[in-house]
């Protein structure tokens, strides 16, 4: 991004200070991040900072300054592995394992997906935010603890096209889960709005006070009588957190192995075949199978499916469950 200084002109007339900057650094730039370089001081009206909130007018000089390039951070001592399914110029596409955080957080500090990217793609630092927020190129996000496939920007311009994908809802993304109970429809909708838990802060519940709206379409693969439990597919609509844990866990049917959603250890005490079978799994069985997006540059529709990881696998072969690769296909496009 080179430095630029613009005239407002009357068609600015009384135009908010961060949408004017965002066209002008659009589509690299999303107007979140012009706001954030206005907050952060890289921007001036006639020689003086303002308010992303301010109004420009006819004749004003708005100057853009690009934040400067975060000095490259030296690799993590022990960053983790990551396994990369696909990488561009553009975009990387990585396995994320189960038990790794996205990126730095109070009690998850290092040994993140960041980390990892990183120390495997160093000159990703320049993605920082203008603010210095250092969450290079990540436009979505999974759990800790749950598994599978993640798209990661390498561009401003990909970062901005694939957060447009995300928030328009043009990206399909299609997840595994192995629940508690058997789930006696083949199909069913959860449309139920998501917010934060009204006393307990690091929950997400369905009956928050300030939700926001949340669908998923939950088709069943399988069902396991002798275990008493369903391995089912979920394509969620929108991208709530924790969203399939809570939707699933709102109808009955809560994730094996999930600790914070799944009712705890008098719920896996319900049954001996539950009790054992959460006993396999020391995080929510969950699996980000397959996701399907547009290529911000090329424009082609692309999928990717991330393998499915051994604690799922060997659940599965122990029933007689087989996970070929053309099965797994089939659950993807079943339906």
């Amino acid at each position: 991004m080179e430095p630029q200084e613009l005239i407002a002109g009357p068609e600015h007339e009384r135009m908010r200070l961060d949408q004017f900057v965002a066209g002008a650094i659009a589509p690299e730039y999303s107007r979140s991040q012009a706001a954030r370089m206005i907050k952060a001081g890289f921007v001036t009206v006639n020689g003086a900072v303002a308010r992303a909130a301010a109004t420009v007018r006819k004749g004003d000089r708005v100057a853009i300054t690009p934040p400067p390039a975060p000095p490259l951070p030296p690799p993590p001592a022990s960053a983790p592995h990551i396994d990369v399914a696909f990488a561009d110029a553009e975009m990387l596409v990585v396995n994320k394992p189960a038990g790794m955080a996205v990126h730095p957080s109070p009690g998850n500090l290092h040994s993140t997906l960041v980390d990892a990217l990183l120390a495997r793609f160093p000159e990703l630092a320049a993605m920082a935010e203008p603010d210095g927020v250092m969450r290079p190129g990540i436009v979505h996000r999974l759990d800790k603890d749950t598994s599978g496939v993640m798209v990661v920007a390498r561009t401003p311009f990909a970062r901005t096209a694939l957060a447009r994908q995300f928030k328009e809802r043009t990206v399909r993304k299609t997840y595994v889960a192995i629940v508690r109970g058997i789930v006696a429809r083949d199909r069913v909708t959860i449309a139920r709005p998501l917010g934060r838990h009204p006393t307990e802060r690091k929950r997400m519940s369905v009956r928050s006070r300030n939700p926001r709206d949340a669908v998923s379409h939950v088709t069943v693969l399988h069902r396991f009588a002798d275990s008493a439990a369903t391995l089912v597919r979920v394509r969620p609509e929108t991208g709530r957190t924790h969203q399939i844990r809570v939707h699933l866990a709102s109808i009955g049917h809560p994730c094996l192995g999930d600790r914070v959603y799944g009712g705890g250890a008098n719920a896996a005490a319900e049954s001996g075949a539950a009790s054992v079978d959460l006993a396999i799994f020391n995080r929510q069985a969950l699996h980000a199978l397959a996701l399907a997006l547009t290529h911000p540059r090329s424009g082609e529709r692309l999928e990717f499916i991330a393998p499915l990881p051994f604690d799922l696998t060997a659940y599965l072969a122990a029933r007689g469950l087989e996970t070929s690769a053309e099965v797994v296909r089939q659950w993807i496009e079943s339906g």
